[in-house]
């Protein structure tokens, strides 16, 4: 089977290096990544400008676009070759709740599903037990011929910040909530231009049992099935209820 690893955090970071690392001891490898961090990048495709993949070595490019660029330049057929999965990580942090609306590394695994590839998000819920979340992922590879998805998901997987052998399970979640996110900060500019770093995350504000929130509070691995059907389908009957009352 080959692999592609991409991710949001940008070629160089430790999260895609550990978990090349570990994958390229048994799967064929490619490793295709932004050239700089590109965190919250979300689905963002580069449109404006042509994208330029420079290969570092054997098996690693870096691209001077989003992590959906890198997906989307490999499975056209643009860098090396064809791949069979995607894994998308090891972000460096949550990408819990609401988080997935925002993450690269999400999107990446997205992308990849958009064209017709098997794909994981995994991130790390922390920044320093990597080898851990890379653990986790080959465990996960072991049984991944046994498992059967309907067309179109993607597995958002989080792994607790914690030794291996300290980790409680897996459990499968779906996606809490986290409260507002926090204010605009005020920065200086030399000119005095208005200027504001984006408000940090909040905590979760649903981080109830079942949710990708509680799992990683108890020390387990979370792995929440994502797909891209955003329709709330509870609110279909009302709205067409509604909506038959109007005259246009």
């Amino acid at each position: 089977m080959r692999i592609l690893i991409a991710n949001d955090d940008g070629l160089d970071a430790l999260g895609i290096q550990t978990l090349a690392r570990f994958l390229q001891q048994e799967y064929d490898t490619l490793v295709v990544a932004p050239d700089r961090n590109q965190s919250a990048s979300s689905n963002a495709l580069t449109l404006s400008r042509p994208i330029q993949p420079v290969q570092v070595s054997a098996n690693q490019y870096r691209v001077d676009g989003t992590p959906s660029d890198c997906v989307n330049l490999v499975l056209a057929g643009m860098i090396d070759g064809d791949v069979d999965l995607v894994v998308s990580g090891i972000n460096h942090g949550a990408n819990l709740g609401d988080d997935v609306i925002y993450s690269g590394t999400v999107a990446a695994a997205m992308e990849a599903r958009h064209l017709g590839r098997p794909a994981l998000a995994v991130s790390l819920v922390g920044k320093q037990h990597f080898d851990t979340a890379a653990k986790v992922v080959m465990q996960l590879l072991k049984e991944a011929s046994t498992l059967n998805l309907p067309a179109g998901i993607l597995l958002n997987v989080n792994v607790p910040d914690l030794p291996y052998d300290e980790l409680k399970g897996i459990q499968v979640t779906h996606l809490g909530h986290r409260h507002q996110a926090q204010a605009p900060i005020p920065a200086q500019h030399p000119r005095g231009l208005p200027s504001f770093w984006i408000g940090a995350l909040s905590e979760a504000n649903d981080g109830s049992e079942g949710t990708d929130f509680h799992a990683i509070a108890n020390g387990y691995v979370s792995i929440t099935p994502i797909h891209t059907d955003m329709t709330c389908y509870e609110a279909k009957p009302p709205l067409e209820k509604w909506t038959d009352t109007l005259s246009l």
